[in-house]
């Protein structure tokens, strides 16, 4: 284990900006934190305890040119717009945000394997940082996440005074050998390790005492997939959502986008993939129309695929990571916590 000192951390950021384009949780002008590239004069909040957003968009952009069509009388041309060489490091990945990334590889990585997605994870490196405050609207543990340990190349601690620092898999050893050699990082000692195991102690006690400490999904809504579509739960819970998407832009897991040509010039035509969201009224929508006609159908699309069918077809594994971001951002106080528990219940419950 390393560590660097809080008050050296400026360092830390310029040797790892020569390294490759660092993206740090920093303050936007609305005080929130979100990852954005690391510059001297920003503010870096590392201890931020969430960002608005995951840092998704590393590696699944919310908008990317995808195709360039040039035309030249009856001729075409195609020219791939592939993403740019060069490492990119994200610092300060929290351990759902981590896990997030993993539920992504089993989408986009699955044949046939997305080459954007696939370049652009191959060429990144995280840092994660373990919680040390989770906040009210975290429920991590029910996926079996440890929130004082990412799932990441490097795993860090802001302990006391330091930074502590400990490379996980072979691209966080690799980045840490050049820190070491060059002077900024230190070799840890005995104290500093024993700071981290208390902060990750500390963590966990304050994690069971949160509103959803008890919180699991129920595993029994994968064993009767018929009977939790016809539930009558979907009317009653639609019945206040503003299909306004909110929660599918927030959600480090949701992957739905949309393809689109633009054309530029008579010329010149440009295909381009964007984020796009289930909960809309025009998603999938086709010459004959929607496949989904009404909100009760979208609202049930989006939960029944992240707490049915996505587990179903991996290994058990649910498409959600407990980041409570939904919690925090929906107007009218709608969540997958609420839905989890009015389908276990085959009730609707006002309070999470």
């Amino acid at each position: 284990m390393y560590k660097i000192t809080k008050d050296k951390l400026p360092k830390l950021y310029a040797a790892l900006q020569n390294i490759g384009t660092l993206l740090l949780p920093c303050k936007n002008k609305s005080g929130h934190a979100d990852f954005a590239p690391y510059r001297e004069d920003v503010e870096v909040a590392l201890d931020a305890p969430l960002t608005n957003r995951s840092a998704k968009d590393v590696f699944f952009p919310q908008v990317e040119n995808l195709l360039t069509f040039k035309t030249s009388g009856k001729e075409l041309a195609l020219e791939q717009n592939v993403p740019p060489a060069g490492m990119t490091i994200v610092m300060g990945v929290r351990a759902c945000d981590a896990r997030s990334f993993k539920i992504l590889d089993k989408v986009f990585l699955k044949a046939p394997v997305d080459t954007y997605y696939k370049t652009r994870r191959e060429q990144c490196v995280l840092i994660g940082l373990g919680c040390s405050a989770p906040e009210e609207t975290c429920f991590c543990h029910a996926f079996g996440i440890d929130a004082g340990a990412p799932e990441t190349d490097v795993q860090t601690w802001l302990a006391g005074e330091e930074l502590c620092w400990q490379a996980v898999t072979a691209k966080g050893e690799e980045l840490t050998a050049k820190l070491v050699d060059g002077g900024v990082l230190a070799e840890a000692t005995a104290d500093a390790a024993a700071a981290v195991s208390e902060q990750q102690e500390q963590t966990q006690k304050i994690l069971s005492v949160l509103p959803l400490h008890d919180f699991k999904v129920n595993d029994e809504l994968t064993k009767d997939e018929l009977k939790v579509f016809n539930s009558k739960i979907w009317e009653q819970m639609a019945a206040g959502c503003l299909s306004c998407c909110t929660c599918t832009y927030v959600c480090p897991t949701c992957h739905c986008y949309d393809i689109r040509d633009y054309q530029e010039t008579e010329e010149r035509t440009q295909r381009y993939r964007c984020w796009d969201s289930c909960m809309a009224k025009d998603f999938t929508l086709m010459a004959h129309g929607s496949p989904r006609k009404t909100k009760v159908e979208r609202f049930r699309q989006r939960y029944m695929h992240k707490l049915v069918y996505f587990p179903e077809n991996n290994d058990g594994e649910y498409a959600c990571v407990g980041c409570g971001r939904c919690l925090q951002k929906c107007p009218v106080q709608l969540n997958i916590v609420k839905v989890a528990k009015a389908l276990e219940k085959a009730e609707v419950k006002q309070d999470v």
